[in-house]
């Protein structure tokens, strides 16, 4: 029996042997490369986002464009919205709404737009009235009449923080790569939506608003460098997060020949039709790649 044990052994450390000898050769850019471990090839990382490849408009076989709409009460959304405290959590972890606006003041995001076809540019001095209110109390007011300074205590400054923040939007493209015989999808652009800070208060004229479109292409360095924690002590950058899809949506618009109108525009007062809808589309650009192994 002892016998056996060492010949286990020895077959157990030759195999082992092979695996160190063969790790990392699929990530190797040269032959020294080969059997470093994944800590030293992340060392050895650039800390950048991984480029999109270039996609020639011949390749592209079949293409849609979609809207969706993530809602932050669901649970598998969180990571996108926590953590809204920012007092009692490490300066690495911020919100997916922090990390856009700090971004945005640093200038490391430039093209923001007021819409989601990008048409017309917006600047941080152009969405400060969206994202924040300043009044000015009645004492104040009293102040300014008297021809005096308004003391600050007398204005009220309101911003919209992580907590306001209900959902996002986001425009992207599923499109079939001929060249790579691969359905693959593409984010265009995020918005987040809240309630409008000029009546956040007012609990019967809290409808949501886009407060802006940041063009996510633009956006990816300053995701990527952010981190969101997606459970099981595993941590991965909003980036990551966003272009695996892992996260939960529900699609409002697509594009179509009747000048991309909303689901809600031919389906009106009734959720779970359009919900139903939603789920037609998704199934349809499932069924896509399907059929094209199919025929």
């Amino acid at each position: 029996m002892k016998g056996k044990y060492i010949i286990f052994s020895l077959l157990l450390f030759i195999g082992f042997t092979g695996i160190s000898q063969t790790a990392n050769i699929l990530n190797a850019d040269k032959p020294e490369d080969i059997g470093k471990s994944k800590a030293d090839a992340d060392d050895n990382a650039k800390g950048a986002p991984l480029e999109y490849g270039y996609v020639d408009d011949r390749d592209v076989l079949w293409s849609k464009g979609t809207w969706e709409i993530i809602d932050l009460n669901e649970r598998v959304n969180f990571p996108l919205y926590y953590p809204v405290d920012t007092m009692n959590i490490a300066s690495n972890r911020r919100s997916l709404y922090d990390v856009l606006i700090r971004a945005i003041k640093n200038g490391k995001i430039e093209n923001i737009y007021a819409d989601s076809y990008f048409t017309e540019k917006r600047t941080l001095k152009d969405i400060r009235a969206t994202i924040s209110r300043v009044d000015t109390t009645d004492y104040g007011i009293e102040q300014y009449n008297a021809g005096q300074e308004v003391d600050e205590q007398f204005i009220d400054r309101r911003d919209l923080g992580a907590a306001d923040i209900v959902q996002y939007k986001i425009r992207g493209i599923w499109y079939f790569d001929k060249r790579q015989a691969e359905l693959k999808y593409r984010i265009l652009g995020i918005a987040p939506r809240a309630p409008d800070v000029n009546f956040i208060d007012d609990s019967e004229l809290n409808d949501l608003v886009d407060l802006f479109w940041v063009w996510y292409p633009d956006a990816r360095d300053a995701l990527y460098e952010a981190k969101a924690y997606v459970g099981n002590n595993t941590i991965i950058s909003y980036d990551q997060l966003l272009n695996a899809r892992r996260f939960n949506s529900v699609i409002f618009k697509e594009d179509n020949v009747q000048g991309d109108r909303s689901i809600n525009d031919y389906i009106v007062d009734n959720s779970f039709m359009q919900l139903l809808e939603s789920e037609r589309i998704k199934e349809q650009i499932r069924n896509f790649e399907q059929d094209m192994w199919n025929y």
